[in-house]
């Protein structure tokens, strides 16, 4: 999803840490090369360099995987504070959160108190990203066909390339849930669903319900069960509380 006020970054800028990470690595090797005592600090200076951002991670898929939509976004309050345009972008991250969780009502509400203006503008490919979803869970199955197809076909934002590949993908699984829900999966869907929801910690869920719609309707109910293996006891105002009950009913006893 684009920032507001999206630039492109230079591609020095954009491959430059690629590029320190590979010098650091070659450097590493030949310091070893030279003396084999080495590994053992130049690994540890390297657990002590990576492991608080790894934990970080790990901290925050785990929060993100928990569907606690209100702890979700109350870690991101002090960076909200500090997004420019905050007057659109905060609501319209909240809004971003509630719909990735099912909460339907909390997430337009959080569209309409977004200020309208440039930043708004600006944000398009996310206002569509939530809007799809929201739609296909009010059963509004063409619009959020609709607006998925339209998301599809707009440009990439700039990026490295992994940040790219991944934007595509979660525009794929947007569109493939869009389907599932209107009853019209295509073939690939499922696998696109599942990619979709191990790339992204926020949308897992809302992939992993679509996924569970397509093995139903292609006669595979029996993978119900472990698709949603793990999801957590929704309450009754998100939407995936009902999703939860009605398609583990469909799974063979």
């Amino acid at each position: 999803m684009p920032s507001p006020t999206p630039q492109r970054p230079s591609r020095a800028f954009v491959f430059l840490p690629i590029a320190v990470a590979a010098l650091s690595a070659v450097l590493a090797a030949q310091m070893i090369a030279r003396d084999a005592r080495l590994a053992v600090p130049l690994l540890g200076f390297a657990l002590l360099l990576f492991t608080p951002t790894l934990l970080g991670r790990r901290r925050m898929k785990r929060l993100l995987l928990s569907g606690d939509v209100e702890r979700v976004i109350g870690s991101w309050e002090g960076t909200i504070d500090r997004v420019p345009f905050h007057e659109t972008m905060g609501p319209l991250l909240q809004a971003t959160a509630y719909a990735s969780y099912g909460w339907v009502e909390a997430a337009r509400r959080a569209l309409q108190r977004a200020a309208k203006g440039p930043a708004w503008d600006a944000a398009l490919e996310q206002r569509l990203f939530v809007e799809a979803l929201l739609d296909a869970f009010e059963g509004e199955r063409a619009a959020a066909m609709q607006k998925a197809e339209v998301l599809q076909v707009l440009p990439i934002p700039p990026g490295g390339p992994l940040a790219r590949r991944r934007v595509a993908l979660l525009r794929r699984g947007l569109a493939a849930l869009a389907r599932a829900f209107a009853h019209a999966s295509v073939a690939g869907d499922a696998s696109t669903l599942a990619r979709a929801a191990g790339a992204s910690p926020l949308v897992h869920w809302a992939m992993r319900y679509a996924q569970a719609i397509v093995a139903v309707d292609h006669g595979r109910p029996a993978e119900v069960p472990t698709i949603l293996a793990g999801a957590p006891a929704w309450p009754e105002a998100s939407a995936f509380h009902t999703f939860h009950g009605e398609l583990l009913s469909r799974a063979p006893a």
